[in-house]
């Protein structure tokens, strides 16, 4: 009797969980491009404020590369920039008194270099960087120093993924 019992509880044990999915990696569930209203402020006027699109792609479970789009005109122009390795954590946010699910990253800082229109190396930084994931809408902030700016352009943008 007790060899049975043992053998009934294993089987049902064992059984219990084939039908779970896997769940997916965070950087897999906000990967794509999101379109939405994009305002940047340079020493505190708007200087910019139309809609644009920022993608986001997987480089690991819990990480993402995010591409900011190009911006200005002439010798004012800004090419499109990548930010790497934004680390990516699930939370829960407040929003009018509902409790929903999110997924956020921050980081702190992130320097790189890319080729302007003409051809010549240009060092950015982007600082303070807040991104947040619900549902199919983002919102990020961040503070962007290109070249030899003396300020930085504070940048927010909020979309929804096509």
């Amino acid at each position: 009797m007790m060899v049975a019992a043992v053998a009934i509880m294993i089987g049902v044990c064992s059984c219990g969980s084939d039908d779970d999915e896997p769940e997916v990696a965070v950087a897999a569930q906000v990967e794509g491009s999101y379109t939405g209203k994009e305002i940047i402020l340079v020493m505190g006027d708007e200087s910019s404020n139309g809609t644009v699109n920022y993608g986001f792609v997987k480089s690991s479970d819990n990480t993402v590369d995010m591409t900011i789009p190009e911006s200005g005109m002439g010798p004012m122009s800004i090419p499109s920039l990548t930010v790497k390795n934004i680390p990516l954590v699930k939370t829960e946010s407040n929003i009018m008194d509902k409790t929903k699910k999110a997924i956020m990253g921050k980081l702190s800082s992130y320097s790189g270099t890319v080729k302007n229109s003409q051809g010549e190396g240009k060092a950015y930084t982007v600082n303070n960087l807040t991104v947040v994931f619900s549902d199919n809408t983002v919102v990020l902030t961040f503070e962007l120093k290109y070249g030899a700016m003396p300020f930085g352009m504070e940048t927010t943008f909020t979309g929804t993924k096509k």
